[in-house]
């Protein structure tokens, strides 16, 4: 490696300074406010931020009890279904089971249905990016060279699509929710679209480019825990079919804990369900096709509101409130710290 080489300064010639220019700025002489943390403003601080706190973590509690919901655990009670899915072999074949259950008062506005589950971890690294975004773009990708193995190809070469763990593990229990009025029964109608948000469905997942959906996805093929190809999860709509569904889109957005909740359905606000779901006898008919027994897993279907501070979820109102204790009872330490301190004072300077 070749030395850089220096040339002596001429007669005269003087050095260049590597000074800063003498400015405020770059001298660092602009105007500044330094806090004076006296006894008096520290403590008023402490105080002050465990007051709000506690008031915001109380409000949020009482905002999240207000929440009313309902979870049912079908876990047992399709038992017969459950033992069906666990062999592999009955995958073409159906199952349906009923669940009778009763809202003893009204659930007015609107009222939002979830599935549940309990002991799927999805926050497993390789789980996590076993997918391909630029394939879930519509775009034209060698998915090989993705994120997506062991779900990329079959043995003779077709792609999966769409490929990836994530996408192969898909939720697809189907969900539907009767209203028992006397002898007749009701079908509570359901929306199945607007669920999930809106920069998955118009930025992140697009279809690809084709006169229709068949053809888009021709030369590829489902993966191999799918009942049916991804052109067909929405048959009857085909705005919401392919990588634009939004059951696909909401199943994608990996949960971090092994215990979560997805969106489902909403309720339609329309004839007798108006204002809500009245209270009587309902029946979740469900069709069984997710099974959870080989990894000790639960399965719930929840119906619920939400208010001005979300769902029925606590954690925030006790962070909170535990946050606006520990300041306060900080506050009360120094305080008793300083009033020692201030009387050994006292008394040595009047000795």
């Amino acid at each position: 490696m070749k030395n850089k080489m220096s040339f002596p300064l001429q007669e005269g010639e003087a050095r260049p300074s590597r000074c800063p220019d003498n400015s405020a700025f770059k001298q660092q002489k602009l105007p500044a406010w330094k806090p004076q943390l006296t006894i008096a403003t520290v403590l008023s601080g402490f105080f002050l931020i465990g007051a709000f706190c506690l008031a915001a973590g109380v409000c949020l509690i009482l905002s999240a009890k207000s929440v009313r919901e309902i979870q049912i655990d079908y876990s047992d009670k399709c038992s017969d279904c459950s033992k069906l899915r666990e062999n592999s072999s009955n995958w073409n074949k159906e199952c349906h089971c009923s669940i009778n259950f009763t809202l003893e008062e009204d659930i007015l506005d609107d009222v939002f249905m979830y599935y549940g589950l309990q002991n799927f971890y999805q926050n497993h690294r390789r789980y996590v990016i076993s997918r391909s975004d630029a394939q879930l773009l519509g775009r034209n990708v060698n998915i090989k060279k993705s994120y997506c193995a062991p779900f990329t190809t079959y043995q003779n070469g077709t792609p999966m699509a769409p490929c990836g763990a994530i996408a192969n593990s898909m939720f697809n229990d189907t969900i539907e929710l009767f209203y028992n009025l006397n002898s007749s029964t009701i079908q509570v109608p359901l929306l199945k679209t607007g669920n999930s948000w809106w920069t998955d469905k118009n930025v992140k997942f697009r279809n690809p480019k084709s006169y229709n959906l068949s053809s888009a996805f021709a030369g590829t093929a489902r993966p191999p825990y799918w009942q049916k190809p991804v052109y067909l999860l929405d048959e009857e709509d085909e705005r919401n079919s392919g990588y634009i569904n939004d059951d696909f889109i909401i199943w994608m957005r990996v949960s971090a804990f092994a215990t979560f909740r997805n969106l489902y359905r909403r309720v339609r606000r329309i004839g007798q369900f108006v204002n809500g779901l009245p209270a009587g006898n309902y029946t979740f008919r469900i069709s069984y096709n997710f099974p959870v027994t080989r990894f000790k897993g639960r399965k719930h279907v929840i119906l619920s509101t939400v208010v001005w501070s979300g769902g029925s979820n606590p954690f925030l109102g006790i962070a909170y409130v535990v946050t606006g204790t520990a300041a306060t009872l900080t506050g009360f330490v120094i305080t008793a710290i300083h009033l020692k301190l201030r009387k050994k004072k006292t008394y040595f300077q009047k000795q």
